[in-house]
């Protein structure tokens, strides 16, 4: 009976010491953010430096304090997860990317974005897993399969959308951003599904209705998961609207903006389907409808909630990559042929940099053909930053790579090793080094940028407003307040093809302006302020 009392009294204090060690580990991290924040605050001047590569570095330096006083045991004070990644940290950065993204330029560019996003992938993809086939059977990493190196082509050829956030301005760059940013999104899209279908197919037996097979999964992905999330958006703006929860509390809109947001993730998740294109399309509808339906303080409540969720979360990302970078437990199995890691991280880089140029030029091409006017042509300036800009890889791939090459957070053998040191190297060398030299590129290219001149209209000068919030989702910024009746209408076949952005845009807003808006509010919608006439007399359109 003492023994067993004694056993349990030292279970209790086991388990006391590990919540403590875990409260610890939190109250550090936390102080980690922080520091980041302030430091990132004083070098928002420097044209080197951004917000991810400053907490890239406090990680890292943080990581070797850790492996110091850890007598070389440990170098982080959280474990990775693959869960948390994809879970809670990438949701809040993808919405709030739909959500204050200039819709204009990201729909006027959207043949342009799919055409890099998905098939600019697939190329890289290819081009990577060729290499890697190739040339790491001649350094002697050990036994990788086909699925190995199919797998390290999706791994690769994910760009880091983070990064392209903290580099690029949409308000200089509009085009550049637009294109960088709105590829990286589907671009980490296709990859995930990339990766999982090379996972769930049998490649012992590869014939041609594989690649049919994946094609058509493809697709159905693609579709389903841009429903889900216009269907869930546009469900919130109808609920808000109808119900007039703002008349009661204002924390109740943005609750239920935020959690059915995270909704349709997770249902994306639940279905097989690609939460980041979900939450993506999601974002953009609910900027497009369900923000005009909310009272203003939960306007300004949400912008600035979305923003600094996202802006947390991307810190929290670079940080605990920064310190899981200096891992002993995957260093050790490469220790004893150091030069082998650093041969494996130098083909990879170089793969990447091939990868990606074997698609952007000659889509850049592809799609100057189908545009008439210069100004909407890709030049070839813009096309080296382009280039450039996406050559950062970041925590999608780590991601990926942990899940393809460890075993429940552990390496145990020496070419999953290498593959994951390999990683690690490559995200720290192209985050740092390009994404120091992308502002001085665009610096060097492009001197002359003008600053974007927004539309002047009436609600645009209120600080609430999100970006782009009051511009329609097609079209250009000169008619994006114009009445549809006053829009040229093309009298001709010829007349249609010259000017198709201009015929999608108007037939696009007398049907937003006749179905959409008068059944989920919109811009234009008066919402019910608590205590305001408007609440007594109900809701009405200006």
């Amino acid at each position: 009976m003492v023994f067993e009392i004694s056993s349990v009294v030292s279970k209790l204090q086991m388990v006391s010491t590990s919540d403590h060690a875990s409260v610890v580990s939190m109250n550090l991290f936390v102080a980690l953010l922080c520091a980041c924040i302030v430091i990132g605050h004083l070098l928002e001047e420097n044209r080197w430096m951004n917000e991810s590569i400053t907490a890239l570095l406090i990680g890292i330096s943080t990581g070797v304090v850790i492996l110091l006083l850890s007598g070389g045991k440990s170098s982080h004070i959280l474990v990775f997860s693959e869960d948390l990644f994809f879970i809670y940290l990438l949701p809040p950065i993808i919405f709030n990317a739909g959500f204050q993204v200039k819709k204009k330029q990201f729909f006027v560019n959207f043949m342009t974005i799919i055409l890099f996003g998905a098939i600019g992938t697939l190329i890289s993809c290819a081009v990577i897993t060729l290499g890697a086939s190739q040339i790491f059977e001649k350094l002697d990493i050990g036994p990788l399969e086909l699925g190995d190196y199919l797998a390290i082509g999706a791994i690769f050829a994910a760009t880091d959308s983070v990064c392209t956030l903290q580099v690029l301005n949409q308000d200089e760059t509009p085009l550049l951003y637009s294109l960088v940013f709105g590829e990286g999104v589907v671009n980490d899209a296709t990859s995930v599904v990339l990766f999982n279908a090379i996972q769930s197919f049998d490649l012992d037996h590869i014939d041609s209705s594989i690649a049919l097979h994946f094609l058509g999964n493809f697709l159905y992905l693609f579709v389903a998961s841009t429903m889900l999330g216009v269907l869930t958006g546009l469900l919130s703006a109808y609920i808000i609207k109808k119900l007039y929860i703002g008349r009661h509390s204002t924390d109740r809109e943005v609750a239920l903006m935020m959690l059915m947001a995270y909704l349709s993730y997770m249902l994306a998740e639940l279905c097989y389907l690609s939460g980041i294109l979900t939450v993506f399309f999601c974002g953009i509808v609910m900027s497009h409808y369900t923000w005009h339906n909310v009272t203003e303080s939960s306007r300004i409540t949400t912008k600035h909630s979305f923003a600094t969720l996202s802006f947390v979360a991307e810190i929290f990302i670079f940080l605990y990559v920064g310190m899981d970078a200096l891992d002993i437990e995957k260093w050790k199995f490469v220790s004893d042929s150091p030069g082998t890691s650093i041969a494996a991280s130098s083909v990879l880089l170089g793969l990447v940099l091939v990868g990606r140029a074997a698609f952007v030029f000659p889509l850049s091409f592809l799609s100057n053909l189908a545009k008439k006017s210069p100004n909407e042509k890709i030049s070839f300036r813009q096309q080296v930053i382009i280039w450039w800009a996406g050559l950062m890889r970041g925590a999608v791939s780590m991601a990926l790579a942990y899940n393809q090459f460890t075993m429940s957070g552990h390496t145990s053998l020496r070419s999953n090793a290498v593959m994951i040191t390999s990683t690690i190297t490559v995200v720290l060398f192209s985050t740092v080094v390009f994404g120091l030299m992308t502002k001085p590129l665009i610096r060097l290219l492009l001197p002359h940028t003008p600053k974007h001149k927004e539309i002047n209209i009436v609600i645009a000068t209120d600080a609430s407003t999100p970006k782009s919030a009051t511009v329609p989702l097609l079209g250009s910024a000169q008619d994006s307040e114009v009445d549809i009746d006053s829009i040229h209408r093309p009298s001709s076949i010829r007349a249609l093809l010259r000017t198709p952005t201009h015929t999608v845009h108007r037939l696009w807003r007398k049907f937003d302006d006749a179905f959409m808006r008068p059944v989920f509010g919109g811009r234009g919608f008066v919402p019910v302020e608590p205590g305001s006439p408007s609440e007594r007399n109900g809701h009405q359109w200006r």
